[in-house]
């Protein structure tokens, strides 16, 4: 099986890579796509913000835009999926090309900017989930929207019924001024926007935010005090970065955000550092492609990871390797349960 997947991915990569993409996601509603539960054990089942999940290993937002896999992303192995962005209205995006492989870094750039089919058609495929797994949604915002931080509240109310989670996205650098809302009062008000609206809701699913890994240390402790003061569920560390130090070969200039190996280190030592500045749960995620990436994050502070850039490499076979060898470390080093290990190794990134 991985040796007929390996050949898949090679002949993707031979193509544009929104194409490419495109045509995964294609292939996985026709069931070619692993059919797999994901795999669990006493060390690996644990509970984030309240979510049960049968192992930490999550897909990040971005690769199921639109909720048109949710199906077989449920049962490709993964303890929790999260799709989107969905922002209130419709949107096209930024131009094309705006997708970028940096094969020789394992990485990838993109400026996609919240390209998707708006809530009310991502809310229509969000009713019909598979009553199985955990599924949360990204919020974003439209371009154009005269007021951002409501664009949130608004999609929340709209698609949260559907959901087990939801992740506030301030942080993608490919919306001009959505950065600007990691400010303090910014985000203050927003996630109190975010909040009451929430408890508004029939069911009060966990509310995560996402922040960019491109901030100083004076940042990031606001942060902490504002999520921690807004009574969110946990943050999720972190987003593309627009860093572009120690990059190799071509399109390593392009505008957008890059994800995938080069990013690991940088988003390790932001949810390192959160982690000793709040109780909060972190879910990190930033060039998580082994087992062994998968435990440096939650040794430095999370409590569960997410990974996308390295399927593009490695593809959804993945998720099983890095639960089992997850597993396999945890048992190593003597850990009973994941809760044991985080955090346990938060000295060596910060």
């Amino acid at each position: 099986m991985k040796a007929i997947e390996q050949i898949g991915l090679s002949a993707l990569r031979r193509i544009d890579p929104e194409t490419a993409h495109g045509l995964a996601i294609t292939a996985l509603r026709a069931g070619l796509g692993p059919k797999i539960a994901p795999f669990t054990s006493p060390r690996l089942r644990c509970d984030v913000a309240g979510l049960a999940l049968p192992n930490p290993i999550g897909l990040a937002a971005g690769f199921d835009k639109n909720a048109t896999a949710l199906a077989p992303l449920a049962r490709s192995g993964f303890g929790f999926v999260e799709v989107g962005a969905a922002t209130p209205r419709p949107q096209p995006g930024n131009p094309k090309p705006r997708l970028f492989r940096l094969t020789a870094d394992r990485a990838v750039i993109n400026r996609f900017g919240f390209n998707n089919d708006g809530m009310q058609v991502i809310a229509d495929r969000l009713a019909q989930r598979p009553a199985d797994g955990v599924i949360g949604l990204n919020l974003g915002a439209n371009k154009d929207s005269t007021d951002k931080a409501a664009d949130f509240a608004t999609v929340l109310a709209h698609c949260g019924p559907h959901v087990d989670f939801a992740t506030v996205n301030v942080s993608s650098p490919n919306t001009e001024k959505l950065r600007d809302l990691q400010g303090k009062a910014a985000l203050a008000a927003l996630l109190a926007g975010v909040m009451e609206t929430r408890a508004g809701m029939a069911r009060a699913i966990p509310v995560f935010l996402k922040i960019a890994p491109d901030l100083t240390g004076e940042e990031i402790a606001e942060i902490a005090e504002v999520a921690q003061a807004a009574g969110i569920a946990g943050i999720i560390a972190t987003n593309t970065t627009l860093d572009r130090t120690g990059l190799n070969g071509p399109h390593t200039q392009e505008k957008g955000g890059l994800s995938g190996q080069p990013l690991f280190e940088k988003s390790t030592r932001v949810l390192a550092q959160l982690s000793a500045l709040t109780d909060l749960p972190i879910i990190g995620v930033g060039g998580v492609a082994t087992a062994d990436q998968a435990y440096q994050k939650i040794r430095a502070g999370a409590c569960a990871v997410q990974l996308y850039t390295a399927l593009v490499y490695g593809g959804l076979s993945l998720v099983d390797d890095i639960a089992r060898g997850l597993d396999a470390l945890l048992l190593r080093d003597g850990f009973a349960s994941l809760a044991d290990a985080v955090g346990s190794g938060r000295a060596d990134w910060t």
